[in-house]
């Protein structure tokens, strides 16, 4: 069973108009597994622009969820159906100098930093588009669940200026192939396409998307806290460490695994199950 702590992510308070002032909105819910929190990016009315106040406010939710230990998953997702995020706001850098670009740029970078270090793992619920800064934060994501006709790029190309900062992690999630061409060309691919060069690990029809991600949190719920999140950890020092050095990083989290009954708790869990299975004549 899931409880929401607060008002879920999809409903309407009776007195809010549907086209809300932009916010970035942060829920919890939970879950017998453990406690899910949910930010929901709400410029509705602009397909879930980011301009800096909202950079700002969703650095500043993401800093508060990380410091909640109830805390084993993150969900981000977009306001509506229409947009993920849509991308940042071309009204507000239209103005830009090159001091005011490097404190945007750098701003939007801390953001995706934050979600890409946060010590639980984190999805991102994808529905229509999600487009420069959108792809951006989605890559930081660790799972990226979408639509078949959700809508993705990096168009910066073709309003004069180049994709940069979380950028970078394309060439590790989709090759340098499809980077290049997303980069290069400014084009736009729908959910199948994304999905075919490795950028989403899941295409579903944006009926079953909260299933999908249902399915995704079941998982990790039913996985160690401690060892989810030693495995996070991990993998953030497999992208910054040559082999040889991620595999003894891997050693000395193993060992230390063993400082807790978690791993000798879940793995007598099931040894008992087995057991029991073999005794019934059930597969395993």
């Amino acid at each position: 069973m899931r409880i929401w702590l607060s008002e879920p992510p999809q409903a309407q308070h009776p007195n809010r108009s549907p086209m809300t002032m932009p916010d970035i909105h942060s829920r919890i819910r939970r879950t017998k597994g453990g406690n899910v929190g949910w930010v929901t990016v709400d410029n509705r009315a602009r397909l879930n622009i980011l301009d800096s106040t909202l950079i700002t406010r969703f650095s500043a939710v993401l800093e508060r969820l990380r410091a909640d230990a109830s805390l084993r998953a993150l969900v981000v997702r977009g306001a509506g159906d229409r947009a993920f995020v849509g991308g940042a706001d071309i009204c507000e850098m239209a103005t830009f100098d090159p001091k005011r670009a490097r404190d945007f740029i750098e701003g939007l970078h801390r953001l995706c930093r934050r979600i890409r270090m946060f010590p639980v793992p984190t999805i991102a619920r994808i529905s229509g588009y999600c487009l420069g800064a959108g792809m951006e934060i989605a890559a930081s994501c660790d799972l990226r669940v979408a639509s078949p006709d959700a809508k993705f790029g990096m168009p910066e190309v073709r309003v004069g200026i180049p994709s940069v900062i979380e950028a970078a992690l394309l060439p590790g999630i989709v090759g340098w192939g499809h980077c290049r061409e997303l980069l290069l060309t400014g084009d736009i691919v729908d959910g199948k396409a994304a999905h075919s060069m490795g950028f989403v690990q899941r295409v579903v029809p944006a009926e079953e998307l909260d299933d999908a991600v249902d399915g995704w949190l079941d998982s990790v719920l039913s996985a160690g806290p401690r060892a989810v999140l030693a495995q996070k950890e991990l993998l953030h020092q497999w992208e910054r460490s040559g082999l040889e050095e991620a595999i003894q990083a891997g050693i000395e989290r193993f060992s230390e695994a063993f400082r807790t009954s978690e791993p000798n708790r879940m793995m007598r869990r099931f040894l008992d199950r087995r057991t029991r299975q073999r005794r019934n004549g059930t597969p395993e």
